[in-house]
């Protein structure tokens, strides 16, 4: 039996005031005077106390991004020309400021200055042949996992999917958690939840394995103690659930919820935060316990989900969703194991969609 050998993250920085460091990190990556750094930012922090504390140098280059809506491969395709006319050099390193978005976008970009054609051919698993430029992520919000995540999610012209590959993990994270607090509650409960259900999905899944069990428990107990207990140190441990959660699904894999939801994102424009929670909320003959904790913490949040959203959509809008969630093999393998392919029929999952 031959078994996965998967890159981790090689370098990060965790600690309340780690952002400071920044400079430090990428000082050791300048070489030469005029060596530049990319620096893809969340426009949300536009104007506001993070933006002064960018150690921008006069040849660098920092590019607002918005990612109201999903980040797709026109985007990333976009912001590589960008980079590639700002200067004929390759940066010696992109930094990714944000979300898992604005992460995602980030090691997109890091790839596709040294990968030919446009982004949408790498979607898949293992089709990026050539090292990425040197990346960083840096979250300032938590929950996706993509700090620690070998994917780049993106919507393409054919549907919705990550650059899948080794070449796509960071080279350095840096986790502050300082960074993280006071995020609209919304936004907080649906990015956290995404983490929640990573750790249901992997650790219920067929792929499970002592490698991923053991980041996914941890995870799974942190969120609990955020979105049950309140902790007084809820940012922190949210930044490490968020991280372990990643960790966990790198050596297994997520399921149900997550390929219905990139249907959900795909055609009908939800981000993958809320999308998981519609999707999830409906999926309790898949994942029991995990649905019925989830809706607690959705009351003691006092959280409340669009529903009825898929009932009345046309059949054609349903047959495009179920196209995307049924693409996903290696979700569905997860959670079926071999001979996914007869459970995870149009029927079932056109079921599924209209009760979303």
């Amino acid at each position: 039996m031959k078994f996965r050998n998967f890159k981790a993250v090689p370098k990060m920085i965790f600690g309340r005031g780690a952002f400071n460091q920044l400079d430090e990190v990428l000082a050791a990556e300048r070489k030469q005077a005029d060596d530049f750094v990319v620096f893809l930012v969340d426009d949300v922090h536009k104007g506001k106390p993070l933006e002064s504390r960018i150690p921008l140098k006069a040849q660098d280059k920092l590019i607002w991004v918005n990612v109201d809506e999903e980040p797709t491969t026109e985007q990333v395709d976009a912001l590589t020309v960008e980079v590639q006319q700002f200067n004929s050099k390759l940066p010696v390193s992109v930094v990714g400021l944000g979300g898992g978005s604005t992460m995602d976008l980030a090691k997109a970009v890091s790839l596709m200055l040294t990968n030919p054609g446009g982004s949408a051919k790498y979607q898949g698993w293992d089709l990026i042949k050539v090292a990425a430029v040197h990346h960083i992520g840096i979250p300032t919000i938590s929950g996706t996992g993509a700090e620690a995540s070998r994917t780049a999610v993106l919507c393409g012209p054919e549907r919705k999917l990550g650059l899948n590959s080794d070449f796509t993990v960071f080279d350095q994270i840096i986790m502050d958690s300082e960074l993280i607090s006071g995020v609209d509650t919304d936004q907080w409960f649906y990015t956290g939840m995404d983490c929640y259900i990573h750790c249901i999905e992997s650790l219920e899944g067929t792929y499970l394995n002592e490698y991923s069990k053991a980041f996914g428990e941890k995870a799974l107990d942190l969120c609990r103690e955020v979105y049950l207990d309140d902790h007084p140190e809820k940012d922190d441990k949210l930044m490490m659930a968020s991280y372990m959660g990643g960790m966990s699904i790198a050596y297994s894999q997520v399921g149900a919820c997550h390929a219905l939801s990139y249907g959900l994102g795909y055609v009908l424009g939800y981000h993958h935060g809320i999308g998981n929670c519609i999707a999830f909320n409906v999926l309790e003959e898949f994942y029991p316990e995990g649905v019925a904790e989830f809706r607690t913490m959705l009351d003691k949040h006092n959280i409340t989900l669009p529903k009825d959203i898929c009932k009345d959509l046309p059949d054609e809008t349903i047959a495009r969703m179920v196209k995307v969630a049924k693409s996903l093999g290696p979700l569905w393998h997860n959670v079926y194991g071999d001979g996914w392919e007869e459970k995870v029929t149009d029927e079932m999952l056109t079921k599924l969609y209209r009760r979303i």
